[in-house]
């Protein structure tokens, strides 16, 4: 089954739309000028293929064309902290990313410049990004927790221009701590707020026109749209660079593994501070002419985002496994969620435990996605696939995936490797640039026609991916590759866990040892006992040289600044102390015994394996 319509076609049936009530009505939709995709027997994505997206300018091709299609359909739904509600149409959205651009452009920004946005969820966000890309400028999404030091950093190594910044809290002080000396960042534009040195887009933007011509010589395709900082789980946050065809590459995203739905509305928690927010928040869904909902929170509250769900009718939602796992842990009977069509997660790797979980409260199948700042949605249990616990799914129809030895050949269906995405045949719409001013770094990680993701995994005989861990995070224990992940999935399933990080320590034996932070759950003690509780369980369920030497407890783990479990900074904090401190902290009584039948059995299990 194949869906297709020409350009000619398209823009002849544009011409063609009729008006009735005010309204404007077109029945092709938005993707179908740029995208054509086939499905198998069982109507699952088979491939997809891109059109006219030479130019292709997300903010004049999809949001203007809206705007004339169907003004008067709801774009976003958004809840500001204290409860108000806005309602914007894709007219709504043409016309205040139009007037935007005019503001931006009186102050001096134009196409080139390098704008970061610190707005949180506030709705400016999305009237400032559709701005910049009309205007050719670059955005730089970035969170309202960084302080001086984070900003120095990018502002200097991303070479920013100008920022648009929340005046909530102290970020917008840290902003003008780091700023001090930098020649430049020329501009800067409050939201929600005034303050000297400051413009006020809030006042300001009133006074500005709300047309904007595209220019002949408009941005779009290969040029570059987007700057992303990543997580920075391994190193200082590298910096890399999509183009206008980024926007595309999310219509998997949203079609096929979010499934929204036009005529509902779809709920993304994530801050717009970090990529994931674009897979959300805006590209995909609006291709796919769904509504989205923002709600304009501080501090995560499960409580409050069941609430949501419920009050506002919300059919397609996602959130990343961290919210899951606080949510497996409420009374979920005490919400109707009756609204909801399908659930997702991305951004680490989901327990199989709390998918279960999370299945037998509310019914619903968790649908995994991976990807990363450098990418859209790599892999993912799409539409009409069935979803396999502690899986990832299978590869997007969008890229190429192998998972590739070391030595550079590929492994066979249950062996470990690093997830490697094939470009020698072309780079697919999603795909990264390259890290901006890098090019060292860029070539570390894309070489020999493969982007490297530095990614570990295994595909099974089925073509599913079970994600290991970050290249970085694999554990060398006595000749063994350990992956933290099989580890952690073990502790998830005990009832009084709430999250866990598995690293490694020290060992003069072994080279390195295993040991695993825990946080409890509300209401449960870590003490003695519990931690002999948690040995005696992974004694029966995991070989013995994947057993922890160290089990400890913590109220939380070290995340970034996107919620990923930093697990490199508890393994650099136990391997900078001494042998002696590392082995000073509390073991299980029965730990030694442990490591000593591990030892034993060193052979026995490599020969199983």
């Amino acid at each position: 089954m194949k869906t297709t319509s020409s350009k000619k076609d398209y823009d002849e049936r544009i011409l063609a739309m009729e008006c009735a009530g005010g309204k404007m009505y077109d029945l092709v939709g938005i993707a179908d000028r740029f995208i054509d995709t086939e499905l198998d027997e069982n109507g699952i994505l088979k491939s997809i293929e891109y059109k006219n997206d030479e130019k292709f300018n997300f903010a004049y091709d999809v949001i203007d064309v809206m705007a004339k299609k169907c003004p008067d359909k709801l774009a976003m739904l958004h809840i500001s902290l204290d409860g108000r509600e806005r309602r914007f149409t894709f007219r709504d959205m043409a016309k205040y990313s139009n007037m935007a651009a005019n503001y931006f452009s009186y102050l001096g920004i134009k196409k080139g410049d390098k704008v970061m946005l610190v707005l949180k969820r506030h709705f400016q966000f999305w009237f400032s990004l559709l701005a910049l890309h009309k205007i050719g400028a670059i955005a730089i999404p970035a969170t309202n927790l960084l302080t001086k030091k984070d900003f120095e950093y990018r502002f200097k190594v991303g070479e920013v221009d100008a920022i648009v910044c929340t005046a909530d809290g102290e970020v917008s002080r840290e902003v003008d701590k780091a700023a001090w000396g930098n020649t430049n960042l020329k501009t800067k534009i409050m939201v929600g707020g005034a303050r000297e040195s400051w413009h006020c887009f809030n006042k300001d933007i009133r006074f500005f026109s709300a047309n904007f011509t595209r220019p002949a010589d408009a941005v779009g395709g290969d040029d570059t749209m987007l700057m992303f900082f990543t997580s920075g789980t391994t190193s200082y946050p590298k910096i890399t660079t999509h183009n206008h065809k980024y926007p595309l590459g999310h219509y998997i995203t949203a079609k096929y593994w979010h499934q929204v739905d036009p005529n509902g509305i779809h709920f993304a928690i994530s801050d717009t501070g970090w990529g994931k927010a674009l897979w959300g928040k805006i590209y995909g869904q609006w291709i796919c002419e769904a509504p989205i909902f923002t709600y304009d929170f501080d501090d995560f509250d499960a409580k409050k985002i069941l609430q949501m769900i419920e009050k506002y009718k919300i059919t397609t939602f996602c959130a990343p496994p961290t919210a899951y796992r606080v949510m497996v842990h409420l009374k979920l009977e005490n919400y109707d969620l009756s609204s909801l069509q399908n659930v997702t997660t991305a951004g680490e790797a989901l327990n199989p435990k709390v998918f279960e979980k999370f299945k037998e409260k509310t019914g619903f199948d968790i649908m995994e996605g991976f990807g990363q700042t450098e990418t859209t949605m790599l892999i993912g249990t799409i539409k009409g696939m069935t979803p396999r616990p502690g899986s990832m799914g299978k590869p997007s129809p969008l890229y190429d995936i192998a998972i590739m030895r070391a030595d550079g050949t590929f492994a066979d269906p249950g062996e470990e490797g690093e997830i490697v995405v094939k470009t020698e045949d072309g780079v697919p719409n999603g795909l990264f640039k390259g890290y901006y001013n890098d090019v060292e770094k860029t070539e570390s990680v894309w070489y020999n026609g493969y982007y490297h993701t530095g990614d570990t995994a295994y595909m099974d005989e089925d073509g599913y991916l079970w994600y290991v861990g970050r290249v970085d995070d694999v554990i060398k224990s006595s000749g063994y590759r350990i992956g933290p992940f099989e580890i952690e999935n073990e502790i998830m399933k005990l009832p009084y866990v709430l999250e866990c990080a598995v690293t490694s320590v020290p060992d003069r034996l072994r080279g390195q040892a295993i040991k695993a932070t825990v946080v409890l759950a509300d209401g449960t003690e870590g003490d003695e006992h519990l931690r002999n509780d948690i040995v005696k369980y992974l004694k029966s369920n995991i070989a013995s040289y994947k057993w922890p030497k160290i089990v400890d407890f913590a109220k939380e783990l070290p995340k970034t600044i996107s919620g990923k479990v930093r697990r490199v900074e508890i393994k650099e904090n136990d391997w900078a102390a001494s042998e002696e401190e590392a082995t000073e902290t509390t073991t299980a009584d029965d730990g030694n015994e442990m490591i000593e039948k591990a030892d034993v059995n060193n052979e026995e299990e490599k020969n199983e394996d």
